[in-house]
């Protein structure tokens, strides 16, 4: 029988979670949906993944929002997502928890977002107490089913310290860019299984009045190696405009949908990491 990932099972709607699963959505950031649904940006305004470093500046960018399919195939993402109510903090301590179970998980994007899991490695890792917040989302990863756009697909996500995303440190340090969280991934259609598409992510973390600035850039058909992104697509391989749009629009839902809940998770469940 196929499993259900729009919906709580017995158990999770015994949790005191499961309140927050039926929540009203957040209505998606109408400033920055304006723009995606304009449909593709001009690939030549978007940022090339060797200039990720570029982003640490503390100037607004023109490639902050958009998508749009690279000269090499690459599908690009940017969105600039405000959240309002919401820290720095809060966004480390939800990066370290919500992997910890199913649930934590589907309240993000109810419909959407439908499993989690992690090495029991990384779980002693995760709920070690003598290990710093910082270090308990970094070289783990993520196995998730997720609906980004294109239907339900299996996602491995390999999230990386900033240095192992190719981020230069030291300018990080004079930036005000305060965290990044990503790294890279590997997706699989669940409908049509087969192909496997990699792709690198970055949510870079800025603290403004208010609350946070969290810009999101996805690379798909790119991954880091060593330390080095880069595009691993074969010649003539080109990433089809329905993946980078599905996936930004998403993106919108995801984190609009994640600065209402935020607050009032952290207030119930944090600071720990349990």
């Amino acid at each position: 029988m196929a499993i259900d990932f729009t919906v709580l099972t017995k158990d999770e709607e015994k949790s005191p979670l499961a309140k927050y699963f039926g929540m009203e959505k957040a209505r998606p950031n109408p400033q920055v949906m304006e723009i995606l649904v304009k449909g593709p940006m001009n690939p030549d305004k978007a940022l090339p993944l060797e200039s990720i470093n570029d982003l640490l500046d503390p100037s607004y960018h023109e490639f902050e929002n958009g998508y749009c399919i690279l000269d090499n195939g690459v599908g690009y993402i940017a969105v600039n997502n405000i959240l309002p109510g919401c820290t720095v903090d809060m966004m480390k301590w939800w990066f370290a928890w919500h992997c910890l179970e199913d649930i934590r998980y589907k309240i993000w994007d109810a419909g959407k977002h439908g499993a989690i899991a992690i090495s029991d490695v990384d779980r002693k890792k995760i709920l070690n107490p003598d290990i710093p917040i910082e270090e308990k989302y970094t070289d783990v990863t993520h196995f998730v089913v997720e609906d980004v756009g294109c239907g339900f697909e299996d996602i491995l996500i390999s999230f990386k310290t900033v240095a192992g995303m190719g981020f230069d440190q030291d300018k990080l340090k004079k930036s005000p860019v305060k965290e990044i969280f990503g790294g890279f991934g590997v997706s699989e259609s669940r409908e049509h299984p087969g192909n496997k598409s990699p792709a690198i992510m970055m949510h870079l973390c800025s603290e403004i009045d208010g609350g946070i600035k969290l810009r999101t850039f996805f690379y798909m058909g790119c991954r880091i190696n060593n330390g080095i992104p880069m595009c691993v697509l074969p010649p003539g391989v080109r990433i089809p405009i329905e993946a980078p749009m599905g996936l930004a629009f998403h993106n919108v839902e995801e984190y609009s949908n994640l600065a209402a809940l935020l607050p009032k998770v952290y207030k119930e469940f944090g600071p720990d990491v349990n």
